[in-house]
């Protein structure tokens, strides 16, 4: 009776390992893995629409001067980019991060406002992403290495007089955020960061139960193993709120209200946290991604402003 009693015992947590095993696989491929997600909003940023926002951003962003340029990763992947000069000669570069499952082409907007202000630019697709090698969505960790490199690439081509600004948007905020963490060179003059996450743990988690109504235990603890074991990090290692307490590099931190994507709480946080000279832009009714959109004007204004602190007038 005992031994039938400790096999159906063993047999009944080996069907809940595999379950969860199962599980964990399922939200890594959905999570993590990059394939098309259907849960997401698919904005076409090539095609231009009747009464489109971004119409004139586009169109600059379609005939803008551009050259293909690359990084290897220090894990031997292909990292692609698209650099596009400054209208007049200058100094200044931003380095642009697209968000979760996009690609360079989707930063035409923001593309096109550094341009305006008078900015080489630097456009990047990460690793698993557009053009680049990959096959996992590192969620901006491992893109801070990525980012490092393309920082010595543009100092390479400018000179050590050039200023840089790091500029991201969802997962690109976080990437930059992460980057700030990092030992920077001197030319890193600013950040300017929009609905980025406070770490990836807390992102899934809050994913986890507004799309599935799910705990986060053990399903993400199951499935930061699968992803360790799979693109080499933890959940819980993949933290901006950790790198920000180290951050030296002056940052604005620009949200969402409305966000219920990344939510809006999670800047506050990163906020909080940051070590470095520091604004808060949280634009109330804009949902994720949408501050820019919501109030042009008012948006160029507050990014202009704060990097005008820190980068030299030309």
């Amino acid at each position: 009776m005992k031994k039938k009693i400790a096999y159906s015992l063993i047999g009944g947590l080996g069907a809940v390992v595999g379950a969860l095993t199962v599980a964990g696989h399922y939200f890594y491929k959905t999570a993590v893995s990059n394939n098309d997600k259907d849960f997401l909003e698919v904005v076409n940023y090539e095609e231009i629409t009747p009464d489109d926002p971004w119409a004139a951003e586009k169109r600059w962003y379609n005939q803008a001067e551009r050259e293909a340029t690359e990084i290897i990763s220090e894990d031997g992947l292909r990292i692609a980019g698209i650099y596009i000069p400054a209208s007049t000669p200058s100094k200044k570069i931003a380095l642009i991060a697209h968000g979760y499952n996009g690609s360079s082409r989707d930063m035409a907007p923001f593309a096109e406002l550094f341009n305006q202000l008078g900015y080489n630019i630097l456009v990047a697709d990460a690793r698993g992403h557009g053009t680049s090698d990959g096959n996992y969505i590192g969620f901006g960790w491992h893109e801070r290495h990525d980012y490092l490199k393309w920082i010595d690439q543009m100092i390479n081509r400018h000179g050590e007089d050039c200023e840089i600004v790091l500029f991201g948007i969802s997962m690109g905020g976080a990437t930059v955020l992460n980057v700030s963490g990092e030992q920077l060179p001197a030319q890193v003059k600013a950040i300017v960061e929009d609905c980025g996450f406070s770490s990836v743990e807390a992102e899934i988690t809050h994913q986890l139960k507004a799309m599935y109504k799910l705990p986060k235990f053990p399903l993400v603890q199951i499935t930061s193993l699968i992803t360790k074991l799979k693109a080499g990090y933890w959940f819980e290692e993949a933290s901006p709120l950790e790198q920000v307490r180290k951050n030296q590099i002056p940052t604005l931190f620009i949200h969402g209200g409305a966000d219920d994507f990344v939510p809006t709480s999670m800047v506050y946080d990163l906020y909080e946290a940051n070590a470095s000279p520091k604004e808060l832009y949280v634009v109330p009714e804009a949902k994720h991604a949408y501050a820019y959109v919501m109030d042009k004007e008012t948006y160029r204004h507050k990014v202009s402003t704060f990097l005008n602190q820190y980068i030299s007038s030309e």
